[in-house]
């Protein structure tokens, strides 16, 4: 099992974000290759996923998630502070979406 679901002696920090540093140190102490090359795994793999919904793909990762783009239409908002209205311009947004297992992993860890 991958580092990260075990609570390791690494994972000293109080945060519970997890930034890449913690991902290629993870990935360093399970594999076993230098930080360097973790390093560069790490970033491959986000590159791959990130050039796929740039190009409106949907990425699957099994058991884990799916990560796909979603186009937003232009609405009208308004400015909290004044109450002013202003229209939102159309944009794209990423959608993820976690799978069954991961929800019930995450469910069955509030126990």
């Amino acid at each position: 099992m991958f580092l990260l679901a075990q609570r390791k002696p690494w994972r000293s920090f109080v945060s519970k974000t997890i930034t890449r540093t913690d991902l290629v140190t993870a990935l360093n102490q399970e594999v076993g290759l230098s930080q360097n090359e973790c390093v560069r795994y790490l970033e491959s793999l986000l590159d791959e996923v990130a050039d796929c919904l740039v190009k409106g793909e949907a990425v699957k990762i099994s058991s884990f998630a799916t990560f796909s783009v979603r186009d937003k239409k232009e609405r009208i908002g308004r400015n909290p502070k004044t109450g002013e209205k202003a229209a939102i311009s159309p944009r794209k947004v990423v959608v993820f979406r976690p799978s069954q297992k991961l929800k019930l992993r995450i469910n069955q860890s509030e126990d």
